[in-house]
């Protein structure tokens, strides 16, 4: 890799994805530059969650390459690998765990990371134990959920679900974070907290590609902004750029102040 393209985590090249005729995905070129909140909009059916699943392994591109850490991940590579090389996802449904507590929730994915995807030892030694317990702890006081601690995931309102989830993808400590729609369903003021913990992570220097239809969200967290419309890039740059393209305008953000 040149030093040109020494800071670039994920580079996503020439990425075609189509279903029966539909083609959801055009030839996506996209860099992520480490460090940075590289922030991914369009209308629904953009292709926007398409082009992270593909990213994850959970679909396969029909043509084009994503290069992150010196592999493609188009090739030969499951979801669990690309988690243990370093990439977390949160989706737009939660993935918890139901039955089990928050605290539990928030532990278990650094015990996987830590002896490996479908390895788990929750119990190898005391140690460990105790000081995922208190990371796990300190993520949740951010999220302002540590009071709910020994309550059960599954009663959790849709927003502090997705709360929950940030804080499993969080423990694992990723070179690369993928927020999909992470404060859909949250009321402002959860949002607002979703934002300034996001902020915290910025600053610890956490490479994050969000997508997100609040541009209230967008506008306060992305260093860069790529639009998608009918699955192809139609803009790209930083967020004042952004605001005041007109095929953004027309394709999504419409006429008014943003």
């Amino acid at each position: 890799m040149s030093t040109a393209q020494s800071n670039i985590v994920l580079d996503i090249t020439g990425v075609n994805k189509s279903f029966g005729g539909l083609q959801a995905l055009s030839d996506i070129n996209l860099q992520i530059e480490e460090g940075k909140t590289h922030a991914i909009i369009g209308p629904n059916g953009a292709g926007k969650s398409t082009l992270l699943n593909t990213c994850i392994g959970l679909l396969k591109a029909d043509s084009g390459t994503i290069n992150f850490g010196g592999n493609d991940l188009t090739h030969g590579f499951q979801p669990h690998d690309i988690n243990q090389m370093g990439i977390s996802r949160v989706f737009q449904t939660p993935q918890i765990f139901p039955d089990l507590t928050i605290l539990q929730n928030v532990m278990i994915p650094a015990f996987a990371k830590r002896d490996g995807a479908f390895k788990l030892n929750l119990f190898k030694s005391l140690r460990d134990e105790k000081e995922i317990e208190a990371e796990a702890l300190h993520l949740l006081e951010d999220l302002a959920m540590a009071d709910q601690r020994f309550n059960n995931a599954g009663s959790l309102s849709r927003g502090n679900k997705r709360r929950l989830e940030l804080a499993m993808c969080l423990i694992q400590h990723p070179k690369l974070l993928l927020l999909d729609e992470p404060t859909a369903g949250m009321a402002r003021h959860d949002t607002n907290q979703t934002i300034d913990l996001l902020i915290k992570i910025k600053e610890s220097g956490m490479t994050k590609v969000i997508i997100e239809h609040d541009m209230h969200v967008v506008f306060s967290l992305a260093d860069k902004i790529s639009v998608l419309a009918q699955g192809a890039i139609i803009a790209e740059g930083e967020p004042d750029e952004i605001k005041g393209h007109p095929k953004v305008r027309e394709a999504y953000l419409g006429s008014a102040e943003v």
